[in-house]
C-alpha cells in the first residue's frame, strides 16, 4: 500500500505535525512531479525550529498541471476529497484546510507576504529531500498574517533564523 494510509490509520487523531508526515508528503508529491514548497512552522520544523504544530503548511506552485497533480497526490495519500474540493486545489484557490485525510494539511497557494511561488523557489532550502521556504520567507509569511499566534512565535522564529544563518556559514 503506498502512501499514508500505510503509516496512518484513516479517522486517527494526530495531536501534531511528525516528520513522518512530512517524507508522506514528499514521496507522493514525488511520484506526481508536483512543485511545492513546506510553508510555516511545518517549514521551521524540518529546518531544526523547536516547536510543534498541529498540521503541515504546503505552497505549491499555481499552474494547471502542477495544481491537478497535487490532487492526485492528495487522493493517494488518502484524503478523501469532495468533488467541490478538487475543483478548488486544480484552480489553485489561496487557501484550503483539509482535515479529511490521514493528517491535517493546509494548501496555501497564495502565501501572505510573500509575492511569487518563483522566488520562494529561488530562496527554498533543502533538507534530507525537502523542498522548505527559506527561514525570511516563513517570518515574512507569518508576519504579514498578523495573527495573534503568529506574532507570538515570530520572536523565536527570528532568533531561530539567526541561529540557523550563524550555523550555514
Amino acid at each position: 500500500m503506498i502512501g499514508a494510509s500505510a503509516t496512518f490509520r484513516r479517522g486517527s487523531v494526530m495531536g501534531s505535525f511528525e516528520y513522518r508526515q512530512a517524507e508522506e508528503i514528499r514521496n507522493s508529491f514525488a511520484r506526481h512531479g508536483v512543485r511545492y514548497l513546506f510553508l510555516g512552522k511545518s517549514g521551521a520544523i524540518l529546518l531544526g525550529f523547536p516547536d510543534t504544530t498541529q498540521d503541515a503548511d504546503v505552497f505549491p506552485e499555481k499552474n494547471v498541471g502542477n495544481c491537478r497533480a497535487v490532487a492526485a497526490a492528495l487522493q493517494e495519500l488518502g484524503f478523501a476529497l469532495a468533488p467541490a474540493e478538487v475543483a478548488e486545489i486544480e484552480r489553485g484557490k489561496d487557501f484550503i484546510q483539509l482535515k479529511n485525510g490521514p493528517f491535517d494539511l493546509d494548501l496555501i497557494f497564495a502565501p501572505d507576504g510573500i509575492e511569487r511561488f518563483a522566488d520562494a523557489w529561488e530562496r527554498r532550502v533543502e533538507i534530507e529531500g525537502f523542498p522548505v521556504c527559506h527561514p525570511d520567507d516563513i517570518i515574512a509569511s507569518k508576519a504579514a498574517t498578523n495573527r495573534q499566534k503568529d506574532r507570538e512565535s515570530l520572536p523565536r522564529l527570528r532568533s531561530f533564523r539567526d541561529w540557523w544563518m550563524q550555523q550555514k556559514r
